[in-house]
């Protein structure tokens, strides 16, 4: 499971960003905060022994030459080898420092679009693990990536469905923890009072998000069903394809009265599983359709459907 969930909204090149920014966010939380752009006492303490020994190297070099050498030599040979010295120095350290600064502002930026897996507590965690299997069950399927389900919707709303799952996780998550250390400290009865139906409504947003979950589950299985009857569909196909070969080889062994029974069986396995196919997809589709906000609410399955 991937350490950060990002909203699907977020731009891909800066959602790529935060999924690689763990690092850079702990510190963040740690208190840490990029520091303005100055030169360090380390660097122009570097400095000055680089010009000391560019000094010392031209007064050796112009010895004899008098003051005019000396000036023309630090200028054909200090000032590049300073420039040069300098600059690979600090090179490494200003590009890692950028690095971060730009993500510590790409944070900033987005912060509250973004989850990341420490945010969620043990209960949480294993909700969001849930989900994402779905969602890499469906999206991972050949059935959606030849069309057969509503590829370009999925591509969409899965991510937003993951996404959302994320965020109420991390809220309740956090709201859960400082309920825990609030009545761990011990209760009077009056507090008691108050705080379990506090607690009752923590156990009834998790279970709102449980049942997001098991649609997405739902979902899956109905995915999965599909993908099993197109993949015996195209080993039937594939038979069939071969029929005629089949056919030819039992007429000219004699064998017709043994095998045309299996062939016809074979032709109506055929028509099953095409049959069965049709339905997985539907059911998956029907599930699709529950699944999105824009749809009507009704569970597939639900007693009273034809």
């Amino acid at each position: 499971m991937a350490d950060m969930v990002v909203d699907p909204q977020i731009p891909p090149d800066d959602a790529q960003v935060l999924r690689q920014s763990r690092r850079v966010l702990v510190k963040m939380r740690q208190g840490w905060a990029p520091q303005s752009r100055r030169a360090s006492p380390g660097a122009s303490r570097g400095m000055v022994g680089i010009l000391a020994g560019v000094v010392f190297f031209g007064l050796v070099l112009g010895l004899g030459a008098g003051v005019r050498g000396v000036v023309f030599m630090l200028l054909l040979f200090g000032l590049p080898l300073v420039i040069g010295l300098f600059a690979r120095q600090d090179l490494s350290g200003e590009d890692e420092d950028d690095t971060e600064r730009a993500t510590y502002e790409l944070l900033r930026w987005h912060e509250g679009r973004y989850v990341l897996l420490d945010d969620l507590d043990e209960s949480a965690r294993r909700l969001l693990a849930r989900a994402q299997r779905a969602v890499a069950t469906v999206t991972g399927s050949r059935v959606n990536a030849e069309g057969l389900l509503d590829d370009a919707r999925n591509a969409v709303m899965l991510p937003a469905e993951e996404w959302e799952i994320a965020r109420l996780l991390a809220k309740l998550s956090a709201l859960r923890t400082k309920h825990r250390e609030t009545v761990s400290r011990g209760l009077t009865p009056e507090v008691e009072a108050v705080a379990e139906p506090l607690a009752r409504a923590l156990d009834g947003s998790e279970d709102a998000v449980l049942a997001r979950v098991e649609a997405l589950e739902r979902y899956a299985a109905n995915v999965t069903e599909a993908e099993r009857a197109y993949h015996a569909h195209e080993q039937i196909e594939e038979l069939r394809g071969r029929l005629h070969q089949y056919e030819e080889l039992v007429a000219e062994t004699g064998a017709d009265g043994f095998a045309v029974p299996e062939l016809d069986r074979l032709a109506a396995d055929a028509d099953r599983l095409e049959q069965a196919l049709r339905r997985s997809v539907s059911s998956a589709r029907e599930a699709f359709r529950y699944l999105d906000p824009g749809a009507p609410k009704e569970v597939p399955g639900a007693p009273g459907e034809p």
